[in-house]
């Protein structure tokens, strides 16, 4: 009872009949052109003539249907009126052929929203007349309650009681309408076995380049805030009694956050699904430049560089530039100072990737204990990175109060 109670005050109840009522307002201009055939054939018994009528009506109807525009007009109408959930249709191959299911599920839906339309308003029609008719008698009126034939006058207070029968009656004809219509939509409306298919391409695509930019922003800001942290803290030290080193690690620190900002800006336009700029590219060719803005902060770092890094490119040369800088930011939030082996070789069959550092307790500023969070993504999303190109991943121990990240990554003419 209270379920029922609910629809009749619900206010998509009477948007889902008005939505009903359009769609038969819609088919009226068709009506011309389904009488053609019944009055070129006036020999015809009356009942075959309606029939004939109804079913050029319906054909009509339907193929309006059969334009592409016309669907998605329909799609975001129901979603307003009818409020049920429609994505809208994809762009997808028909794979079913011309003359497949899926190609007549919107004149179909054309057809029964007319017909449920037409039967709605009618129906509704005649009963609130009715309600609003019959108390007539009350006053001495001589109106009759009449269906399929049958005539009833209803007199005295019974009047009264037909009449809000006739007003509900026609309440529930509008929530019957609304409710076949919202269960028929996303069936006849809703996206085809094709149209599910390029969809779910579509969210699989979206969910890997968000996984993308989550493993691009964990590198790139999380290397930018350590080394930022670490290069603020050499700068509050020495500000007294070294200023030409306090103004280097500021201008340090000002390089990598503007960086950083770039690398922010690209994934924020991503995320949100704007036009964003270019993708920001580090490359090998940075290494050095990420080298120094890490001897900033203080660090000593000895790397050795072998091969022509300048030939590796592509996809590999910026993975390769990513494991680099989360492996120094490793070293710079859990190593105990020290020097940072940094070893990058590149052969003609493969691309040989190590950052070497002491472990133990740290010092120095900025290293104090509980200085750096982690949230142990790290690792893992670069070893998930090393597995997608097909490369080899270490890391751990190397002897006593060293730990070693070791990277190798197969080379390929087409990378």
């Amino acid at each position: 009872m209270n379920r029922g109670i609910r629809l009749l005050l619900r206010g998509s109840t009477y948007s889902g009949v008005l939505f009903a009522y359009c769609g038969a307002l819609a088919s009226l201009p068709l009506l011309p052109f389904a009488l053609l055939p019944a009055l070129s054939w006036p020999s015809a018994p009356e009942s075959v003539q309606t029939v004939v009528v109804l079913l050029v009506w319906a054909a009509l109807v339907g193929a309006v249907g059969l334009a592409r525009p016309v669907r998605r007009a329909l799609v975001v109408s129901a979603r307003r009126l009818l409020r049920v959930s429609l994505p809208n249709p994809a762009a997808a191959r028909r794979t079913s052929g011309p003359l497949g299911l899926d190609r007549w599920r919107t004149p179909l839906w054309l057809v029964v929203h007319a017909a449920v339309g037409w039967t709605g308003a009618l129906a509704s029609g005649v009963l609130f007349i009715m309600g609003i008719s019959l108390p007539m008698n009350w006053l001495g009126g001589e109106v009759r309650a009449s269906l399929f034939g049958t005539s009833v006058r209803v007199t005295g207070w019974w009047s009264w009681a037909a009449a809000a029968v006739c007003v509900l009656l026609a309440i529930t004809v509008c929530v019957l309408v609304t409710k076949i219509l919202r269960w028929s939509a996303p069936r006849l409306l809703g996206p085809s076995a094709a149209e599910q298919l390029a969809l779910a391409a579509e969210r699989e695509l979206l969910l890997a380049e968000r996984n993308r930019i989550a493993h691009e922003l964990h590198d790139s800001i999380g290397h930018t805030l350590t080394a930022a942290t670490i290069q603020a803290a050499v700068a509050g030290e020495v500000l007294s009694t070294d200023p030409v080193a306090a103004r280097a690690a500021m201008r340090s620190i000002e390089d990598s956050t503007r960086a950083a900002l770039e690398d922010l800006d690209y994934a924020l336009g991503v995320l949100r699904e704007e036009q964003s700029g270019t993708a920001p590219t580090r490359t090998l060719a940075d290494l050095p430049e990420l080298l120094e803005r890490l001897r900033h902060t203080g660090a000593v770092v000895e790397p050795e560089l072998t091969g022509e890094l300048t030939r590796v490119r592509g996809t590999l040369s910026r993975a390769a530039y990513r494991i680099i800088q989360e492996g120094l930011t490793n070293a710079l939030r859990h190593g105990a100072g020290g020097p940072i082996e940094v070893r990058v070789t590149a052969g003609p069959d493969g691309l040989d990737l190590a950052v070497v550092n002491r472990t133990g307790a740290r010092t120095g500023p900025g290293q104090g204990p509980g200085s750096f969070s982690t949230s142990g993504h790290g690792l893992p999303g670069l070893a998930e990175r090393v597995r997608l190109l097909q490369g080899e991943f270490r890391s751990g121990p190397d002897g006593t109060g060293r730990w070693r990240l070791a990277v190798r990554l197969p080379v390929r003419a087409s990378v």
